[in-house]
């Protein structure tokens, strides 16, 4: 929009719609998927960082290009010349950010997992509907991007007819080695009440099925400290590093997920779903094509079989692409808006109470 001084002055060109980026905490994703995804859209800039230490605030700006450093996240997001706030942190800050950048009027992109817990979820949501005019997405899970739209049609077709059991197995060796550092996974004040790779596999078949009512969990810390980086003292483990839940669908099915990081020669991250009248498996690795395979199998089957979709149809990672198209009011956001968000957030919390508490703890659907 022009200013009453360029209208008076005669300024008739028209002004750019380019959006100006900031970045809080430089981490691997943020490295390796969006920085390089805003880099390619048109008319965004990468105008400022802060990450956590003045050296690699520095290293990250010096590499990709940025003209503006900060010392402090709070300078940056006050900072008028910057549009939209992308947060890379671990889940600690993620609610004190987003609330502090939408509060600023600035767009919010922040790293899954959402929040800590499901109170700070619910203070982004509420700050979000409060400026209901910006912006605010929650990273997805990358799980599933390739077949996942394709596997939600042929599911409300009745490929494998009424659904009766949902697998989600996520155990893998990656936490066995007890003489390695603590890692910000296994700190809950970092990460929060999500375990391991819980939340973003539940994220992904929450795509596919129907509400979860109840879960019932249990958990376990086989080793309870670590060494830390230059600290002689071991640390407390503070996450569980083995989960079990069993829960209840609507619509009548059951769930059994399997968490992890002590197993070895474990399954690594799958996901079944079994009905009526058919199986399909999905297996996510980086040793398969586009690093997931996807298996299905109807009655009359001799065997599951690998599905081949048409490229046409195979979804792909789009994540920066949709924050600025849903800042330039072109599409609204899918994956995921923090309405979403809060649905596994919701999840996340009722399988830590019922762990703690050890009773099934009821979700309430909405």
């Amino acid at each position: 929009m022009l200013t009453g001084e360029q209208l008076l002055s005669g300024v008739t060109e028209v002004v750019s719609d380019s959006i100006r980026i900031g970045i809080v905490g430089a981490g691997q994703n943020t490295l390796t998927r969006h920085i390089p995804g805003l880099q390619k859209i048109a008319n965004v800039e990468l105008y400022g960082v802060c990450n956590q230490h003045e050296e690699s605030t520095q290293k990250v700006a010096k590499e990709h290009g940025i003209s503006q450093t900060y010392s402090d996240w709070k300078d940056l997001i006050a900072d008028d010349r910057i549009d939209a706030v992308v947060i890379g942190t671990w889940p600690n800050l993620h609610c004190e950010i987003s609330c502090a950048a939408l509060k600023a009027g600035k767009h919010v992109l922040t790293e899954a997992r959402m929040a800590r817990n499901l109170a700070e979820a619910t203070q982004m949501l509420e700050c979000s509907q409060a400026h209901s005019n910006l912006t605010a997405m929650v990273v997805p899970s990358p799980f599933g991007l390739v077949h996942g739209d394709y596997l939600k049609l042929i599911l409300e077709h009745g490929f494998i007819g009424k659904l009766r059991e949902v697998v989600v197995l996520g155990a893998d060796n990656s936490f066995w080695d007890f003489s390695k550092y603590l890692h910000p996974r296994q700190d809950q004040q970092l990460s929060g009440l999500n375990v391991l790779t819980m939340g973003i596999l539940h994220e992904t078949v929450s795509r596919w099925i129907p509400a979860t009512e109840q879960v019932f969990s249990q958990s376990h810390i086989f080793e309870p400290q670590r060494p830390v980086d230059s600290v002689p003292e071991l640390a407390d483990v503070t996450v569980p590093d083995s989960m079990q839940v069993v829960t209840q669908i609507a619509g009548g099915a059951r769930g059994m997920y399997h968490i992890s990081g002590v197993s070895l020669f474990g399954p690594g991250q799958q996901i079944h779903l079994y009905g009526s009248e058919g199986a399909i498996k999905v297996h996510f690795d980086s040793q398969y094509k586009l690093g997931e395979q996807v298996l299905t199998g109807r009655i009359g089957d001799d065997a599951l079989q690998i599905l081949e979709i048409p490229e046409k149809e195979q979804g792909h990672w789009r994540v920066e692409e949709d924050f600025i198209a849903a800042i330039r009011e072109e599409k609204p956001v899918t994956l995921n808006r923090f309405e979403t968000a809060l649905q596994y957030m919701q999840f996340t919390e009722a399988v830590h109470q019922s762990s703690q508490q050890q009773k099934p703890i009821t979700l309430s659907v909405s």
